[in-house]
């Protein structure tokens, strides 16, 4: 039997070369061929400019890789772990009919879906802020996150949710990372500094509750929003619905006895809906089928991708994860931390005409539990970038319109401040304007890009920034092969 290296020709009648080649000069004439196509792939690419980590020694070491990356391939294809895509149960049917009952607002013409659009990645189809109230003129103080890709959210903690940190109270992890050294946060860091003690997890845009069925109560009574009243008159719109024997059915006949319990059962329907219906996490873009093997990216979404992940450019990863986890689950485009950012105030939400009204996110003034963490001032929830270019507005405040201004931000914050920011009469710049001076030293200026100093030469050329919009565009669900 022949060993595993020996070359035997594919026909018995296969001419014999007057020179035959040896093993090592066959593997060195290899080398040089598919260097030369490396060397074209980092042509095409600029890959020592869009990713310095990435040295063209690489690239020749490794050819058809360098080659497959450089037509738009994945070279190192994953299978992905997705949601099953089974039927609803029953408690989700009804929360999906919850979902969409206009009844339970005190307007009687909102609800949940009318914040959270399905057609548009349940993100809001207006912005800065939504109207609502019993007349549907009251406005918000925030736009509404998406409620899509919630369904591994990690409860609100200091530092990552995990069994060592479950039997601490919150206080002493607080106590703890006031003394932990922070690392900084890089795309080429991720797994280390998932482990900073800093503020992680939770829903809304300051983390104040852990479940969706917390994440629903919010909405349906403030009144600002669907303003539902009380639990006794929302248990009574109930009662009258077509889906009300689904209630008894469900929950027993004496569901509708106790209002309390009545509303914690639907919430616990809508919370089972968003869960259970893939619409909320359909994994479908572009990236997860390149994830996959199944997809291409064209020259400017692979340009993009790699300033993404360029620590030197974008950073983008170090805080919105693009990489699937070790068991094969797809990435959620958040480390679910939060930063304070120092975005400019949005003149156009009603409540900051207000000169003294000021959102300080996990301080105030929706969370109180954190309000005397003065540390925490200014800091807000990373969403995920999937299904970013369909949303309205950015950021907690709605204050960019589209993704050109929030990459402007992240390049030009502190080398050109005054391009971001309102300058006053006198002339100065007002930086960070939307935050008191005395939390301005909890802002990010630690973290790429946010690690440069005035006159300083931008992170990301206007192509960087070009090319990052188009990955980001990649990552709208719903994409489907070109036939």
């Amino acid at each position: 039997m022949s060993s595993p290296t020996e070359h035997r020709p594919t026909s018995p009648a296969a001419p014999r070369s007057k020179a035959p080649a040896t093993r090592k000069g066959r593997r060195w004439a290899w080398w040089i061929g598919g260097s030369l196509v490396a060397l074209t792939a980092v042509a095409m690419l600029d890959v020592a400019a869009q990713q310095p980590e990435l040295t063209p020694m690489d690239w020749l070491l490794h050819p058809i890789d360098s080659a497959t990356l450089a037509l738009g391939g994945n070279s190192h294809p994953v299978p992905l772990l997705l949601p099953p895509n089974q039927p609803l149960s029953a408690a989700a049917q009804l929360g999906r009919q919850l979902f969409f009952d206009t009844a339970l607002s005190a307007s009687g013409k909102q609800s949940c879906a009318s914040c959270h659009d399905p057609s548009n990645g349940y993100n809001p189809p207006l912005g800065p802020v939504m109207l609502g109230g019993p007349h549907l003129t009251t406005p918000g103080y925030r736009p509404p996150p998406s409620l899509a890709y919630l369904y591994r959210q990690q409860n609100f903690s200091i530092g990552p949710d995990n069994a060592e940190n479950e039997t601490i109270t919150l206080q002493r992890l607080i106590q703890l990372g006031q003394d932990a050294a922070r690392i900084t946060k890089t795309a080429q860091s991720t797994a280390v500094t998932a482990q900073n003690l800093v503020p992680q997890g939770g829903l809304f845009w300051d983390g104040r509750v852990n479940t969706l069925q917390q994440q629903a109560d919010g909405p349906l009574f403030n009144p600002v929003e669907m303003d539902a009243g009380s639990p006794q008159r929302v248990a009574a719109i109930l009662q009258r619905q077509p889906y009300a024997k689904d209630f008894t059915q469900l929950f027993g006949p004496n569901v509708f006895l106790d209002p309390q319990q009545t509303v914690a059962e639907a919430l616990f329907a809508i919370a089972r809906y968003q869960i259970e219906d893939p619409s909320f996490h359909p994994f479908t873009s572009q990236y997860d089928a390149w994830l996959q093997g199944k997809a291409r990216l064209n020259a400017q979404q692979m340009r993009g991708y790699l300033a993404f992940n360029d620590v030197h450019k974008g950073n983008c990863a170090a805080c919105h994860l693009d990489k699937p986890t070790a068991n094969g689950l797809p990435p959620l485009f958040t480390d679910t931390q939060y930063e304070a950012l120092g975005v400019p105030r949005n003149p156009h939400i009603p409540a900051n005409k207000d000169p003294r009204y000021v959102d300080l996110g996990l301080c105030g003034p929706f969370r109180t539990d954190l309000k005397n963490q003065t540390q925490y001032c200014g800091m807000f929830l990373t969403p995920t970038l999937r299904n970013v270019a369909q949303r309205p507005v950015y950021f907690h405040n709605g204050v960019y319109h589209d993704l050109k201004q929030v990459l402007d931000f992240y390049n030009f914050r502190d080398v050109q401040p005054q391009t971001i920011y309102p300058v006053g009469a006198d002339g100065k710049v007002e930086k960070y304007n939307d935050l008191p001076a005395e939390y301005h030293a909890n802002i990010d200026t630690i973290d790429p890009p946010f690690n440069r100093k005035p006159g300083e030469k931008p992170a990301m050329s206007a192509q960087d920034m070009r090319d990052i919009i188009a990955f980001l565009k990649t990552l709208n669900d719903g994409w489907r092969p070109l036939r």
